[in-house]
């Protein structure tokens, strides 16, 4: 088995390459569909990419254990988890000793937001972050929001002036994980490369093609947007539409402020 890196987290390229030697048939397809049944919470960088800790190998490791040697179905596999993580939840007591010692620790570079902070923050209702949180917008890390959900959250704010509700992103969120997937597909062979510069290689690879996607992407939205009648004379920036790229805040802004013009 390999070593948890340095860094402290797992792209899922990496996660599968710890794993196949004991269950040949695990993939991304496979991993994906076990987030999307609620399983598996990865957390996600700002761009996207998933991000794998060592707890979230070893929950799926059990996960696929459970599948392979007793055929449990994923609903009892999933009742199972959530027994082991109630029996493992702290006593009132410890709970606060935890905190106070926690409030100690220095935060770490990309801070995390408890769901309080993410509702202040955003501007969030409870009702509507539950609601990102069910059409798979909005993951936990543990109790905790990445970096990434503030902007998420801010965005989908500002899509309901429009009519846009939690549900119609389901669409803008399978579509960012088709692009991410074929990314990570095309700098898996970097990572694999030994060297101590094949991580910093992958991650500005990487960091080039989702660059290039999205502008690909905001020029499709564009083009169709002109064969509809509805073009834009002057977008936000050259070559990236700002309705194709709407957890872009600003640009977003900008756009609704053409529109009302």
């Amino acid at each position: 088995m390999n070593a948890q890196p340095a860094r402290g987290y797992l792209g899922i390229s990496e996660v599968l390459a710890q794993l196949r030697e004991e269950f040949p048939d695990v993939s991304v397809s496979k991993i994906r569909f076990l987030e999307t049944e609620g399983l598996l919470t990865p957390a996600r960088s700002p761009s996207g990419y998933r991000r794998f800790c060592a707890a979230d190998v070893d929950r799926l490791r059990y996960i696929l254990a459970a599948q392979r040697d007793q055929y449990l179905p994923l609903r009892v596999i999933k009742d199972r988890l959530a027994g082991i993580e109630a029996a493992a939840e702290p006593r009132p007591g410890e709970q606060s000793r935890q905190d106070e010692e926690s409030r100690r620790i220095p935060a770490p570079p990309e801070q995390l937001l408890s769901r309080r902070e993410l509702i202040e923050a955003a501007g969030l209702t409870e009702a509507f972050l539950t609601e990102l949180e069910t059409f798979g917008l909005l993951r936990r890390v543990g109790r905790q929001y990445g970096p990434d959900a503030l902007e998420v959250a801010r965005t989908a704010i500002a899509l309901t002036a429009y009519g846009v509700e939690a549900r119609h992103l389901r669409a803008v969120r399978a579509a960012a994980e088709r692009e991410t997937t074929m990314i990570e597909s095309l700098v898996a062979p970097i990572l694999q490369q030994r060297g101590s510069g094949a991580r910093e290689l992958a991650s500005r690879t990487a960091a080039e093609l989702a660059e290039l996607v999205l502008r690909l992407h905001g020029a499709l939205v564009d083009g169709v947007l002109a064969e509809a009648g509805l073009a834009v004379p002057e977008a936000p920036s050259p070559g990236l539409s700002a309705a194709s790229v709407p957890h872009r805040d600003g640009r977003l802004t900008a756009r609704a402020e053409g529109a009302s013009a």
